[in-house]
């Protein structure tokens, strides 16, 4: 529940940063809200589409042995959330600028109305592919039930879209940069979690011998099925009796997502002191789109 709850309410920070760049720049436009609903709608429902084939594709491709399908769907989702985190962090302020020329050439009649639908409905379809892709790991990982990760995400899109609607109206002022540093943090040691437990399943199916003793054993100090040992797997990958390889390939993805996302990280740039600054774009990890 709580990695549906994290992964979730990003993937609507993200987008309710858009939307809210696009609301904000496009002010006194008339029918430009309706415009941008329409693009959100379609949005959704390019995501529910996406869940649906997703889910056709699983059932077609569940046969190829449950330990190799698992495995595969999750390393996946790891080199899915490691381009997320790496690619938003170097690509952040380039993606808010370009939502607000958007705004700003639909204000100024060089674009037409029906490009905020197309931009805004493009930024919401993405990130709710995102999330399909990302639960399906966490399905596959196995601590959660169906309803915790339907609990967990309703909770998530709640909290981002409570997060996003104060900060647009000026209600509340979380920084982005931190409230993402915060998550994208999160999202790492779970993306580390995730490839040691497909480390597992490949181990499982016999595709991976080596280094396959057991690293340690702490499940009589904290089990890994005991609750807060679930809570502990979903968030950091804890196991209490992991493979070498299994914390091998944990201490790489942490260190190749942290070195990465450092090295690709877009350089600050001076804070505008305008009086008319739109909404704060997240540095470096944040998309604003």
């Amino acid at each position: 529940m709580i990695g549906a709850l994290i992964i979730v309410f990003r993937e609507v920070i993200e987008a309710g940063l858009i939307v809210g760049i696009v609301l904000a720049v496009t002010q006194g436009i008339g029918g430009a809200k309706r415009w941008i609903a329409a693009g959100v709608a379609a949005g959704v429902a390019g995501a529910v589409l996406v869940a649906i084939f997703a889910g056709a594709l699983a059932n077609a491709l569940a046969g190829m042995g449950q330990e190799l399908f698992n495995g595969s769907i999750l390393a996946v989702a790891v080199v899915m959330l490691t381009w997320h985190n790496i690619w938003m962090a170097s690509h952040g302020r380039q993606m808010a600028a370009e939502m607000r020329q958007v705004g700003e050439e639909v204000r100024a009649g060089a674009r037409s109305l029906a490009a905020l639908a197309v931009v805004v409905g493009v930024a919401v379809m993405r990130e709710g592919s995102e999330i399909v892709l990302f639960l399906y790991g966490l399905a596959a990982a196995g601590g959660s039930t169906a309803g915790g990760l339907i609990f967990g995400s309703i909770l998530g899109l709640i909290a981002g879209c409570a997060v996003s609607a104060l900060t647009f109206l000026g209600l509340v002022t979380i920084p982005p940069r931190y409230l993402f540093r915060v998550t994208t943090t999160l999202i790492t040691f779970l993306a580390a979690g995730l490839a040691a437990q497909s480390v597992l399943f490949y181990q499982q199916a016999g595709l991976i011998t080596a280094f396959a003793q057991t690293a340690w054993d702490t499940s009589g100090i904290l089990s890994d099925t005991s609750l807060f040992g679930r809570v502990l797997h979903t968030l950091i990958g804890y196991s209490d009796q992991p493979s070498v390889m299994q914390v091998i390939v944990y201490a790489t993805t942490l260190a190749t997502i942290f070195g990465l996302s450092k090295a690709f990280a877009a350089p600050a740039r001076p804070r505008a002191s305008s009086a008319l600054a739109k909404p704060d774009t997240p540095n470096p990890d944040a998309r604003a789109a």
